[in-house]
C-alpha cells in the first residue's frame, strides 16, 4: 500500500522533500522563520542580503515536516522544530551560531507603517506634542482612536501621550489609519525568527533576543564582584595577587603600629606617634616639663634666697608673717610630668632601637658590597 502511494507522488515533490533533507544533514544550525506580512520586494531584498552565510528555503509545511521526518535519526531532537512551523515558515540554513543568526536578522529589519488586524509587537503610543495637521474633522478622529486633542497656534496639537494599542493586541483600522496619517510606524518589517536548532537544542526567539549592552554590563559586573569576593577571602590568583600582598602589608603595618612593635619598616611612624602622644600630652596640661623647672630652680637657687631675703627687709611687718616661699608642684601637675618623662623615654628607646637597627643594616650592606 505503502508502495503504491509513494508510486503516485509527484517526482518534483519527492526532489524538494529531498532537497531539504540534504540541506538539513549538512548545515549544524538550521532555524524556522515566519514570513507572515512580508512584502514580497522586502523578501528579496533580504534575501540578497543574505545569501553569502544563509540559505533560505521556502516550501509547503508539509514537505518541511516529511524532510524532518526522514533526519530524526541522523539529527538528534530535530523534530522538535515541527511545533515552530506556524504562520508562512521558511527554513534557514546556515554555519553561523545562533546568537549571530538571530542579530543578523534583526539588524535587517525596517520600519513599516500598521495594517488593521495586524498584532502589536510592543506597546504602541503617541506624544503628546503639535501636529501637522489645521484644525478640522482631524481631532474626533484622534477621538475615535482614543487620543486626546485640541488645538493651539493655529495647528492640531496632542494633549498627552497615550498608548492607542498594547502588545499583543490586534490594530483596529481607524487606529491604523491615524498612526498612519501622523506618520508612526510601528511595526518591522523582516524575517521574524522563531526557533532556531543546534546539536539537540531548541533555541526559542526570546533567548536569542539577548540586549548586548545590558550582557556587558552584568558580565562586568560578575567580574568586579568576583574580584572583590577572592580579595575579601584572600584567595590567590593571577589578578588578586598584587592586591593581596598590599593588603597584607598594610595590615601588618597597622598592626605593628598600634601595638608598639618595633620594626625597622615602621620605626620611623612610631616615633612620630610618640613625639606626637607627648605633645598632645603637654598641651592638655598647659604645663611645661618637670625637668625644666627642676633646672630652672637649681640653677638660680642661691639668687631666689637674695631676693627673698631683700624682700622680707622692706615688707611691713603685718606680711612678714605670710608665707612667700615660691610654691610647690601640684598633684596634678606631678602626674602631667611623671607621664611626660615615661614619654619621654619611651622616644628614647624607640631612637636608641632605630639606631641599632640602621646599624645593623648598614653592616650588612657593606658585608653585601665586600
Amino acid at each position: 500500500m505503502a508502495e503504491a502511494i509513494q508510486a503516485h507522488v509527484a517526482e518534483y515533490k519527492k526532489e524538494i522533500v529531498g532537497s531539504l533533507v540534504n540541506l538539513i544533514n549538512e548545515y549544524p544550525i538550521i532555524a524556522v522563520v515566519n514570513m507572515e506580512n512580508l512584502p514580497a520586494p522586502q523578501l528579496q531584498a533580504m534575501r540578497a542580503q543574505l545569501r553569502s552565510s544563509f540559505k533560505i528555503t521556502m516550501t509547503k509545511r508539509r514537505f518541511m515536516n516529511l524532510a524532518i521526518e526522514q533526519t530524526k535519526s541522523k539529527k538528534e531532537g530535530i523534530e522538535k522544530l515541527e511545533v515552530h512551523l506556524g504562520g508562512m515558515p521558511a527554513l534557514i540554513f546556515t554555519k553561523e551560531n545562533p546568537f549571530k543568526l538571530s542579530k543578523t536578522l534583526q539588524k535587517n529589519k525596517s520600519p513599516a507603517p500598521a495594517k488593521p488586524g495586524q498584532t502589536a509587537p510592543r506597546d504602541i503610543a503617541v506624544s503628546k506634542g503639535p501636529t501637522s495637521f489645521a484644525p478640522g474633522p482631524i481631532i474626533g478622529e484622534l477621538a475615535l482612536a482614543g487620543i486626546k486633542a485640541g488645538v493651539e497656534s493655529g495647528k492640531v496639537a496632542i494633549k498627552e501621550d497615550t498608548v492607542v494599542v498594547k502588545a499583543g493586541e490586534k490594530i483596529k483600522p481607524k487606529v491604523a489609519e491615524i498612526l498612519t496619517r501622523l506618520g508612526i510606524q510601528p511595526m518591522e518589517v523582516g524575517l521574524e525568527l522563531v526557533a532556531v536548532y543546534e546539536r539537540g537544542l531548541i533555541y526559542t526567539k526570546d533567548v536569542l533576543s539577548i540586549d548586548e549592552t545590558e550582557y556587558k554590563n552584568r558580565l562586568s559586573n560578575a567580574s568586579r564582584w568576583a574580584f572583590n569576593l577572592a580579595v575579601n577571602s584572600a584567595y590567590p590568583t593571577k589578578e588578586t595577587i598584587s592586591v593581596l600582598i598590599g593588603k597584607a602589608n598594610n595590615d601588618a603595618k597597622n598592626l605593628g603600629i598600634s601595638q608598639n612593635i618595633f620594626d625597622k619598616g615602621i620605626i620611623e611612624l612610631l616615633l612620630g606617634k610618640a613625639q606626637q602622644q607627648m605633645i598632645s600630652l603637654k598641651d592638655s596640661a598647659n604645663i611645661e616639663t618637670f625637668e625644666k623647672k627642676h633646672e630652672i630652680k637649681d640653677e638660680n637657687a642661691e639668687d631666689k634666697t637674695e631676693v627673698k631675703k631683700e624682700f622680707q627687709e622692706i615688707m611691713p611687718e603685718e606680711q612678714k608673717s605670710e608665707s612667700h616661699e615660691i610654691k610647690a608642684p601640684t598633684k596634678k601637675e606631678l602626674e602631667a610630668n611623671i607621664k611626660m618623662r615615661e614619654k619621654q623615654q619611651e622616644v628614647k628607646e624607640v631612637e636608641k632601637i632605630y639606631h641599632e637597627l640602621h646599624k645593623k643594616s648598614a653592616e650588612e650592606h657593606e658585608k653585601k658590597e665586600k
